[in-house]
Formats: C-alpha cells, structure tokens, sequence
C-alpha cells in the first residue's frame, strides 16, 4: 500500500468505530476526534507509512493501540505487528525484540508502527515501539506553542496529564487515574519507556526515537537517572541510542550515542541541543521520516540506521557538554522532578 492508500484505510476505521468510541466516551470521542484524525494525516507525511500492510491496519486503530500501548513490528514480510496494551503483558509474551523505537510527530500508533517497522527493517529482527498517543494534555501544550517547541514547553504537558486521567474516568475501558493522583504526573509514554528500561526482563540495547520521542527517551532516562542510580549504570554500559530529527541531550551516564540530523532539517534544529554536533548528516532531507516525501526530502530510516550503527565504536565518546546540560536539558530535568514528587 501506498502512503495515501494507507491512511484512507486507517480514516475508515475510524469511522467506523466512532459509534463504539462515543459509547465508551462520549466526551474524549467528540474532543479528540478530528485531532487524532489530523494527527494520523501527519504520521502519513512524517512516516513510512506505506510499509504498514492492510492487515495489520485494524490493530493499529486508536481504541485499541492507545497511549503506552507497546507494538511490535517484525521485518518487512515476517509477520503481522502486534499490539500489547500493558507492559506487563508485553513481558507476559516473551517478545524478543531487537529495538524500542519511539516516535514524535503526530504521535498514533499508524506511524509508530511505521517507524518501527523502518528499525525492523534496519537491524533485520523485530523492533517494538511505545505509542505516543494524542489527548488533552497535548492539546493545551499546541495551545502554548509545545508543538513547534518541544524541547521548551513539553513539561507543560506533564502538568496538565491530571486532566487527562480524569476524562478517562468518564471511560469503561480506560479508567487510569489512581486515587489521590498529584497534580503533576508524567505522561503514559514517559511512564511506559521508563517501566520497559527500568524491568531487568527488558535485554534490548538498542533505542531509536524520532522528533520528539527522542525527548520521551530523554525524559525516561533522567527519571531512572534519579530513581535507580545501579539500574543506570548497567543500562548505560550496554545500550546504544540513535536520535533521528532532534539533537536532545541524554543523562551524562549515557555517551553511546549518535545524532542524525536532516541537512535542511530547519524544525529539528530549532529544537536541538546546540551544542551537540550531529554524528549524520543525511543530505537534502527534512523532517521526514518517510522516503516518498516529496523532493526526497524525506530520511530512508533502515539505510540510515544501518549507517548509523556502523559509527558506534569509531566516534568521540563525549555525546555534549555536560557542564550545559543543567540548564539545556532543564525540561527533562523537571519531568523527573515532577514525577518523584508525586
């Protein structure tokens, strides 16, 4: 299937399901909707949408794959993509899984599969992906400019989560808020990448995030950073992480880290670290993670991955100036502030 061919098939669904949402949750449904359809039309301009296959298209729909779901996409012709809406059940299943991938832009589970299968494709095993998902917190971060700058105003996000969680009382299937909940709080893909790191059944040493899931996996980290000091230092020993679109600084323990930056990527810049050099720089390309964007703006993720891959062992160990990272990664920072408060 083609990008637009694809994202017809996912819009019918949708549709489709409507009259099942709405009697789940009448509020949520109407409020989101047309958002979540906006933003399944950026996953199709940002991913690869395309190697999504028409099977697998029903497991991806948003009331089932929602936010903190876990998918897992083997290779390109493997198997069908997976969807597990626990840890806990994702752990129960015994995936083997050569990545996590975490995507960012339009945050539904069509282009965190499509992402997915791209890191798939690259390491030649299947690679799971954490769903961003889309709610009312993310809508009045938009509000305050957090799509457009992220690495700045995402901690707003966090401080609006409590409202989420209470939209989601009003759901039969998605009643998430605990009793007493803080007002601060992280979100359900922070919560579910740091749950995934900090579970010493999880073996996979290879992470991979695009735009802002590069911040989630920054945001993840710091916050295990501070909770689990001896659960750090063994994931900083073994694991490997590749940026793609964003330059966002990690905590100091982890230096096995490559950038791949976009050479005409002006978005991903304005929401980069400056002082970290991209370790790839991929000629003629934007923000695009697919490669049928127009002009072939648009970053082959396998190809570039497996050249990314290659670097690991050859490039200098310091990722960034950890003297700046204090102020420069103050959002995250915060994040594991907020969520050690609650």
């Amino acid at each position: 299937m083609d990008s637009f061919a694809t994202l017809s098939a996912v819009q019918l669904d949708r549709f489709a399901a409507f009259p099942e949402k709405f009697a789940d949750n009448p509020f949520r449904a109407v409020a989101l909707g047309a958002l979540q359809r906006r933003n399944a039309a950026l996953d199709a301009i940002f991913y690869d949408v395309a190697a999504v296959t028409e099977d697998e298209i029903p497991n991806l729909a948003f009331w089932l794959a929602r936010e903190g779901a876990i998918l897992v996409a083997p290779p390109t012709g493997s198997g069908l993509i997976r969807v597990f809406l626990s840890v806990e059940e994702f752990f129960a299943a015994q995936e083997k899984v050569g990545a996590l991938a975490v995507a960012g832009v339009g945050s539904s589970a069509l282009g965190a599969a499509a992402f997915a299968r791209n890191v798939a494709d690259a390491i030649g095993e299947p690679a799971a992906a954490v769903v961003s998902g889309y709610g009312l917190a993310d809508v009045l971060t938009e509000a305050f400019g957090g799509f457009f700058w992220f690495g700045g105003l995402n901690s707003l996000r966090h401080l609006f989560e409590p409202l989420d969680a209470l939209t989601k009382r009003l759901s039969r299937t998605e009643q998430t808020l605990e009793a007493g909940a803080a007002f601060a709080r992280t979100s359900k893909d922070t919560e579910t990448l740091i749950a995934l790191l900090g579970d010493e059944r999880f073996a996979t040493d290879l992470l991979v995030g695009h735009s802002k899931g590069n911040l989630v996996i920054s945001e993840a980290l710091y916050a295990l950073a501070a909770e689990n000091p001896l659960r750090t230092a063994r994931l900083a020993s073994q694991l490997r992480i590749v940026t793609f679109s964003a330059k966002i600084g990690m905590p100091a323990p982890y230096q096995n880290v490559i950038d791949v930056m976009g050479s005409l990527d002006w978005f991903g810049a304005l929401n980069s670290r400056p002082d970290i050099k991209a370790d790839v720089v991929v000629q003629g390309a934007w923000h695009s993670a697919n490669p049928s964007f127009p002009l072939g703006m648009g970053i082959k993720v396998a190809e570039t991955l497996r050249a990314a891959l290659d670097r690991f062992g050859t490039r200098p160990t310091a990722h960034s100036n950890v003297r700046l990272a204090a102020a420069l990664d103050a959002p995250q920072v915060l994040t594991a502030a907020l969520r050690a408060a609650e």
